[in-house]
């Protein structure tokens, strides 16, 4: 079984992403389902269909697969039900890990969120300067939650 294991963070200083290139991502939900969420994400000329399972910690199973980017875009318009996630994310090494950092637009402007893969739960990391308060396991943050709640309603 695929997990991925992910802190997730409040980005204090977005200075950082000044200099970092950042590349757009559409995304939204085929299932809000507590035991399992279904996204489609769009990001330049590649898609695919993620599916994650429920989050205990910082861990949760995920399973993720390429489609066609016309499939994708069909699914967008017409079994996304609720909002559509728009961000710009950028990345940004840490040794041998790797900062993702998402700018939120369109009905969650203004929010920015880092988030961290790491390769197990107790793995030691920096906690850059920049770094705010830490929002792992804090529901409304997924982005399942802010397509349905956006940060604008908050």
């Amino acid at each position: 079984m695929a997990l991925e294991i992910e802190r997730k963070f409040l980005v204090r200083d977005t200075g950082i992403i000044d200099t970092l290139a950042g590349e757009r991502l559409t995304q939204g939900y085929l299932s809000h389902d507590k035991n399992a969420t279904v996204r489609v994400r769009i990001a330049g000329d590649s898609a695919w269909l993620t599916i994650k399972g429920k989050t205990e910690g910082a861990t949760r199973s995920e399973f993720e697969y390429a489609i066609p980017v016309d499939d994708a875009r069909t699914m967008l318009d017409t079994l996304c039900g609720q909002g559509v996630i728009d961000k710009t994310r950028y990345r940004l090494p840490q040794g041998e890990l790797c900062w993702e950092i998402d700018v939120f637009h369109g009905d969650n402007d203004g929010l920015v969120v880092a988030e961290i893969e790491l390769p197990s739960e107790d793995t030691v990391f920096e906690h850059p300067v920049w770094l705010g308060e830490e929002v792992t396991g804090q529901v409304r943050y997924y982005n399942s939650a802010l397509s349905a709640q956006p940060f604008k309603d908050w």
